[in-house]
Order: C-alpha cells, then structure tokens, then sequence
C-alpha cells in the first residue's frame, strides 16, 4: 500500500565542475567556466568567441567545493525522505573523467573527500540510533553494475548475469540478487568495498580508472512502529545510489578493442537515458522507452515515477572540452522538467521486517506455551504433596 503526496515532485538537478587536472594543465588548456554557488548559474565561454552559454539550476557547485556542503545540499534531503519510507535517487552523469566516482564514492580513508554513498551509510544508520518510542528497523543492501548491458551482481556470483523482471505489487526488480542484512555503517562500507572489487574500470586517454560499467547501490530501509490503530505498520524506503560510466568520445578516449565495445555500449545506454528524459520532459507520447536498456529499466521509478531524485551533472572546466560540457548541461537542463510522484510506501507486501515480526510473535507464542505446561505441570504436584502425607495416609 502507498500514501499518496500532496503533489509532484520535479527532479532536482544540481551541477559539479572539476577542477583542471594535470593534463589539462600541461597542455595549456584555458577555464571556460563561471559558477555562482548563490543564483545556481553557469556560463559557459565559449572559445571560439561565439555568444556565452548561461544554464540555471537547483544547485551549482564550483570547483572547490567542500564533499560535505555537497552531500547536505544534495543527497541529505533524499536520504531522509528514504527514511521516512519514500524511494530515493541519486545519480551522477557527465563526461568520463569528470568526477562522477568522486562525487558518489569519494576517498573513504580521508573523511572530508568522502563522497555521498559513505556519507549516507552514517547518516542512516545515525537516524535510527536516534529514533525514539518502539520504532523497529531492519537495513539491508544490494550492489549491481551493468555491464555491456548484462547485469551482475558485484555481492554474489560476479560470473552470472542476471535477468530484470516486472511484478505488479514489487515493480522492476532484479531476480535472485543478493541482498544482505546490515546491522551499522561499517559494515555497509565493507560490503560496498566488497563490490567494488569486482566491478569493470580500465584505462583510456581521458581517465586512468575509468568506469567501464553503470553501478547501482541499493540500501532499503524498513522500520515498524504501532499506529494509532493499535496495529503494527510496515514502511519502506529505498536509496538507490548510481554511479554512472562516462559518455565518451573514441578520438579523444582512444579506446580500442574491449574498451571500443565497452565505450559503445556505454553510450548506448546513456542514449536511451536521454531519450526517456527527453519523452518525459515533451509529453507528447504516452509511450515512455523505458524498456530501451537495462539502465533506464531499473531507473523507470527514478524517471517520472514514485521516486524523489537528484540528479549530479558532473564537467570539467577545460575550452578542450567545450562541445561536451554544453551537452552535459543541456541534458542536465531537461531532466529538471521531469515529475515524478512519490509516495510513502506503507505495509508492502515484499517487507522482510513483517516477516521477522510474525516470526518472533510465533515463537513468543511457542514460548509462553512451554512455560504454561510447565506450570500445570507443577501445579499437579503440589497438589498431590497437599494431599498425601509422608506415610502414603490421606492429610
């Protein structure tokens, strides 16, 4: 069951530039960007002395921008909304080598540059330490990455690949991914690092450690508590954090072989990304291609459905990569048009915590049986010893 809200909600899109990087710098490359972090503008100079691009956003953020002012602004919002028992996304998008992985994971060694996936294992798991009243929770996670449009499952068999289905109560779904049970952050931390082991990245021109696949990292948070009915209710949230792989450009990337089908694949999907933003956004067609890719299968909620999300667009600031910024941007600018409809999702019938709740009433049950039959039990016999004395004579 869902609680309907008041009204729908637009996606939020806020926009990240990097700073230049080595290569940048070497090469003599000039910075094209201006960000006002106060009015969420950017402009972008173009160096061909063509009129100055100016976009507007929910947020912009400038190089130098603290990972933990980005994680308030950004992914708080959203996280508290999955706690409240809404779906919640968060995706990075841009360029390959623009710090999309920065953004969403960050250095979690180094506290200050960690990124919004660390960052919100804490705060989750922050929030319940602090829950008053009889409010029960139970966390657990998944990890997927979609390789050359195969799904695998980076916490289980990473040689499988996984089929994406469609119910009508549970909605798309992923058969037979792992999900795991996690009691604090720590533990959420190992498991990402876990996953993060076995995903694709690979060198091309343009970044060392390129992505070479799209991961999703699933955290669904369910918490039981006693209505005014007297009855216990079941919410659940989910928090889909999604880290993106790069659009990319084989003249400049260089990539070959492998890396050539992996580039293609990847630009595919993020094609068909782009045309279910851009149908959403026309609303002409009632038609939505969702069903285009295995990305834009599983972000069908995120897109115009019972989700609140965020969108990060991620730039570089180099002239070297004009074309490519403006196209991040202006990709960005139309998924700020989508509406989606969230809604609180009440006493699902897939909830794992309702089940743990029946089972431990069936064994209370089980227990208060036992300890009844043990008092009758000694209740015969001190009946006996009131009415027999020690010689075997009737008191």
């Amino acid at each position: 069951m869902t609680k309907e809200h008041d009204s729908k909600d637009c996606v939020t899109v806020c926009v990240r530039v990097r700073p230049m990087n080595s290569k940048e710098k070497d090469t003599s490359c000039e910075n094209i960007i201006t960000v006002d972090q106060p009015k969420g503008t950017v402009v972008v100079q173009n160096p061909k002395n063509g009129p100055n691009k100016t976009f507007t956003f929910d947020h912009a953020f400038p190089f130098d921008v603290k990972q933990v002012d980005v994680y308030n602004s950004v992914a708080r919002p959203i996280v508290d909304s999955a706690l409240e028992g809404y779906n919640g996304t968060i995706f990075a998008y841009g360029q390959t080598g623009t710090g999309k992985t920065y953004t969403m994971a960050g250095e979690r060694k180094i506290p200050e540059k960690r990124g919004i996936i660390p960052n919100s294992f804490a705060h989750i798991f922050g929030h319940i330490a602090k829950a008053e009243g009889k409010t029960r929770f139970l966390v657990r996670v998944s990890y997927l990455e979609i390789y050359c449009e195969d799904v695998v499952d980076l916490l289980g068999d990473v040689k499988a690949k996984l089929q994406v289905k469609e119910h009508p109560e549970r909605g798309v779904y992923v058969k037979d991914l792992t999900s795991v049970i996690v009691k604090n952050a720590d533990e959420m931390d190992k498991l990402m690092n876990k996953g993060n082991s076995s995903r694709k990245v690979g060198a091309t021109n343009m970044n060392d450690k390129s992505s070479r696949s799209h991961a999703i990292f699933t955290v669904t948070i369910e918490q039981s508590e006693v209505g005014e009915d007297g009855e216990e209710h079941v919410r659940m949230g989910k928090l889909n954090l999604v880290d993106l792989a790069g659009s990319e450009r084989q003249t400049k990337t260089g990539a070959e072989g492998q890396r050539l089908v992996e580039a293609n694949k990847i630009n595919w999907s993020l094609t068909c990304l782009g045309n279910v933003i851009s149908t959403l956004v026309d609303g002409k067609s009632k038609h939505i291609p969702y069903r285009d890719s295995k990305l834009t299968r599983l972000l069908q909620d995120s897109l115009g459905g019972n989700a609140k999300t965020t969108m990060i667009a991620n730039f570089g600031p180099a002239d070297y990569n004009f074309d490519e910024t403006v196209g991040t941007l202006r990709y960005a600018d139309r998924a700020k048009r989508i509406k989606n409809k969230p809604k609180i999702n009440e006493d699902p019938k897939d909830a794992m915590l309702r089940e743990f709740l029946q089972q431990i009433e069936e064994l209370r049950k089980q227990l208060g049986s036992d300890e009844e039959g043990e008092e009758d039990s000694s209740d015969e016999d001190e009946e006996e010893e009131e009415v027999v004395g020690w010689d075997g004579q009737i008191i």
